[in-house]
């Protein structure tokens, strides 16, 4: 069984942006996990709000950093660990730009090269560079967002990609397959939660045939 675990915020949770939650078989790791089939165990870890790194007074309990040991720990040993994370650090709050939130990034990637996978190699690691935030995400009912966030959202790819290749990392810029709903500016649809899952499903099994 091959076991990939997606640590994400709420575009991996599956917040729908007409309201509400996708169903499983709707999020992108569930699409992913019908797409990979028999032999693939995904695994799906997404928290509304959760951060690389940083602790967010108003809704506490979120940063990654924190809670990712545990569900290291809890789930191994992992095949594959995807992190999908960012879009959070880019709020008002933590007045970060692209380097600081890729620095975040950073700090999670050595966590899971550090902690122990049972006795396994560490797993391959996929970093996930968000989508796009929308023009108009500071009106959009979500507490944080400032209009400048939209740019770096568009700048965090360069960056995140730098880590990846520092790091031996699989690469994937969800904005290049994926885009936020003109509904929150924030979450996806169905639609491109099947984008995501499909580019995903791609990357994985063409890095297992590699391998």
């Amino acid at each position: 069984m091959i076991n990939v675990l997606c640590f994400g915020d709420s575009n991996t949770n599956g917040t729908n942006p007409a309201g509400g939650r996708h169903p499983y078989d709707v999020r992108w790791p569930g699409r992913l996990q019908r797409t990979l089939g028999d032999g693939w165990h995904v695994i799906e870890e997404g928290m509304g709000g959760r951060t690389t790194v940083f602790d967010n007074p108003i809704e506490p309990h979120r940063s990654g950093i924190e809670a990712l040991p545990v569900a290291l720990v809890t789930h191994r040993p992992l095949d594959y660990m995807i992190i999908a994370l960012g879009t959070n650090d880019m709020k008002a709050m933590f007045h970060a730009d692209e380097r600081v939130i890729a620095s975040g990034l950073e700090m999670l990637v050595r966590e899971v090269e550090i902690t122990d996978n049972r006795g396994q190699s560490a797993p391959r690691i996929v970093v996930v560079s968000p989508i796009y935030l929308l023009p108009g995400i500071s009106t959009s009912g979500f507490v944080g967002f400032e209009e400048d966030a939209v740019a770096v959202s568009h700048r965090l790819a360069g960056e995140y990609r730098k880590v990846a290749e520092r790091h031996g990392c699989l690469f994937l810029d969800a904005a290049q397959v994926a885009e936020a709903s003109e509904l929150d500016k924030l979450h996806m649809d169905a639609a491109n939660h099947a984008k995501l899952a499909d580019a995903m499903a791609e990357l994985l099994v063409s890095d297992r045939a590699a391998r």
